[in-house]
């Protein structure tokens, strides 16, 4: 990287200062949101080898993630991403080529879902780092959909598939950039996962109880969408997952269902709906029923007790 100032410069060419969402952009000390609205904010890190290792992330890919794991968040609310930071630090070696690549990917992604870059900041570092956070606005119903809102015999649904990253994962870790040869829809899954915002915000509109990502696994993160008091039956079967994650499966000899179960950066969308709102609910394109919400607080996958957690950033 040249300098500073030739940094500011390339995310010119790749990010626009007006939007519709801005009041103030890029340039000053902060960036002013237009008003009138309630916002959510979600902030993720995305750290080179602890999130992705430049091995086998090209920079398209890793310019590309960064920002979708944040999307993932606002998808997760029944929200619309209007705007989002990023702090950058920067090791010295990556030239123009490598920003280009980053740049190009993320603002594509961004212009997808019609986002503003609305300001960051830049620091050398040994290694790269990404600090986003995102602001969005309201969608479907016009509230936001939070967790913990659901009750005993409600039903609980996925859109997205599971498993699916964690198997693209271990394939990259164990045979590199060759492992997009081996298991192509699982190692895609992991390096351009895609948030399902138009699909968070037909749910909204369709009168959902709760709803959140699955960036955890479903194991972890099914217990926070549902709360301490209240339990999960859940019914899986290999039909209902990726060729992928079957095909992985049985190459590594491990059960199809425990990875689904365990994932980790699936980013599909976990919620639960009333009985009587489901014939609404199932019209929504990929959606799958997996189970319900139980009385008792424990876990049941296909009649047995699920123990295996998802993953925890502080295990490693």
């Amino acid at each position: 990287m040249k300098s500073e100032e030739h940094f500011l410069k390339l995310l010119d060419t790749y990010f626009p200062r007006d939007h519709e969402f801005l009041k103030l952009g890029r340039g000053d000390d902060c960036a002013v949101l237009a008003g009138g609205k309630d916002y959510c904010v979600s902030s993720d890190i995305f750290l080179e080898d602890v999130h992705f290792r430049r091995s086998y992330f090209s920079a398209a890919d890793i310019g590309y993630k960064a920002l979708a794991v944040n999307i993932s968040d606002i998808a997760g609310m029944g929200a619309k991403p209007v705007a989002f930071t990023m702090d950058l630090m920067a090791p010295s070696e990556l030239d123009d080529n490598f920003w280009n690549d980053f740049l190009k990917s993320m603002s594509m992604l961004a212009r997808q879902n019609d986002i503003v870059l609305a300001g960051g900041d830049l620091s050398r570092a040994d290694k790269l780092g990404i600090s986003i956070s995102i602001f969005g606005v309201a969608g479907g119903s016009g509230n936001f959909i939070r967790r913990n809102n659901c009750a005993p015999e409600d039903i609980i649904f996925t859109v997205g598939d599971l498993g699916l990253a964690r198997a693209g994962l271990m394939t990259l870790e164990a045979l590199g950039d060759k492992g997009r040869e081996a298991f192509p829809a699982a190692v895609n899954a992991h390096l351009r996962p895609k948030p399902k915002v138009m699909i968070g915000t037909l749910l909204n509109a369709a009168g959902i109880n709760s709803l959140m990502d699955v960036s955890d696994g479903l194991a972890r993160d099914l217990p926070r969408l549902i709360g301490p008091n209240l339990g999960a039956d859940i019914r899986l079967v290999g039909e209902q997952l990726n060729g992928n994650v079957l095909a992985f499966a049985m190459g590594v000899g491990t059960d199809p269902i425990e990875v689904a179960m365990l994932g980790g950066e699936d980013y599909a969308l976990l919620g639960t709906t009333s009985p009587d709102n489901l014939d609404k609910v199932k019209s929504i394109p990929g959606l799958t029923v997996i189970g319900k919400v139980t009385d008792s607080p424990d876990l049941l996958v296909n009649g047995e007790p699920f123990k295996v957690q998802g993953f925890d950033h502080f295990d490693h």
